[in-house]
């Protein structure tokens, strides 16, 4: 290999590791709406609103996080598992029951979600679909992708599904520590009008950062409004254009 072809391969490798680095990041990054439209927030919100999104469950614990909701008069949206619905049915119909939205967050949540064609993840979004609507008299039209990661594949799902992807833009992490100090300055910290707290309803440790951070909001006037309220889609979509 001449000194010509090396530096010409090297150039080559790079564009190639460039390209791959792009969209990593751009499937990695829900925000950055790579793949597929996501709403992570409502940027021409100017009001102390801001919208709470619980993933992972229905699991026991969401039976706490509906009570302190409940005693701070809060609405939220659950992006709901398809097996955990089948394995806690009830705590679905209460969480509707108590005026909150449901949404689809894949049947499976496999660790593989992203790596799957389109045919399966559209089979899994309306298997979980056909599960949730037990529960609602309408289509389910929000879907969260596990893990937020976008892919082709999901972009082609959609299309099919016509769900509308909610992403958010304040992450607790606390499905990756129990540290309810660090969850806790994390959020508050990051908290502004318009904006989507995530959080999942699966450990006792974000149960008790859920109650902080309620009594955090109602200390500091802000209202905890639904998602749908909260993005109000039709005028929010006609302002991004």
């Amino acid at each position: 290999m001449n000194f010509y072809t090396t530096v010409n391969f090297l150039w080559f490798l790079g564009i190639v590791l460039i390209w791959i680095g792009i969209n990593a990041f751009g499937s990695s990054r829900i925000s950055s709406n790579y793949h597929v439209k996501a709403y992570c927030n409502n940027p021409l919100e100017t009001e102390k609103k801001i919208a709470l999104t619980f993933d992972d469950g229905p699991s026991p614990y969401t039976l706490e996080v509906l009570a302190l909701l409940k005693k701070y008069n809060a609405k939220a949206t659950f992006f709901c598992i398809g097996k955990n619905i089948e394995l806690y049915p009830e705590i679905v119909k209460q969480i509707v029951a108590e005026g909150h939205l449901i949404g689809n967050h894949s049947y499976s949540h496999s660790k593989f979600f992203d790596l799957y064609n389109a045919d399966k993840i559209t089979e899994e979004l309306q298997k979980t679909d056909r599960l949730l609507e037990k529960f609602t008299s309408g289509k389910i039209n929000f879907f969260r992708p596990p893990y937020g990661v976008t892919t082709p594949s999901i972009r082609r799902a959609l299309k099919k599904t016509g769900h509308q992807v909610i992403g958010w833009n304040i992450r607790s992490l606390d499905g990756g520590t129990k540290n309810e100090k660090l969850i806790f300055d994390r959020i508050i910290k990051r908290i502004s009008p318009g904006g989507i707290v995530l959080l999942h309803d699966t450990a006792p440790h974000s149960v008790l950062v859920l109650e902080q951070f309620l009594r955090f909001l109602q200390q500091n006037n802000y209202t905890v409004v639904s998602t749908e309220d909260l993005l109000n889609l039709s005028a929010y979509e006609i302002n991004q254009n």
